[in-house]
């Protein structure tokens, strides 16, 4: 999961925007996004594309189109088995 933040403290303006590429179980790729205000629950919406490929190509779209807005990446830890 890729989450991308933009936070301008003068427009009072606290923004997430969160994509991730999972299979489903008939055999796609869906493309999850998740967006709205930090601290409240967000918009989410789902596309889903016959090979895992083209759901990566929308991610990167998708991303891309952000940063140009000025979103931000953040570091995300990922949990490891002990």
């Amino acid at each position: 999961m890729i989450v991308l933040t933009r936070i301008d403290a003068a427009r009072n303006m606290r923004r997430f925007y969160a994509v991730d590429v999972t299979p489903t179980l008939f055999g796609e790729w869906q493309l999850v996004r998740e967006w709205g205000r930090m601290g409240q629950g967000g918009t989410v919406r789902a596309c889903t594309y016959p090979a895992r490929d083209e759901a990566e190509k929308a991610q990167a779209r998708s991303i891309s189109r952000k940063l140009r807005r000025g979103y931000i990446p953040v570091e995300m830890f990922t949990e490891t088995a002990c």
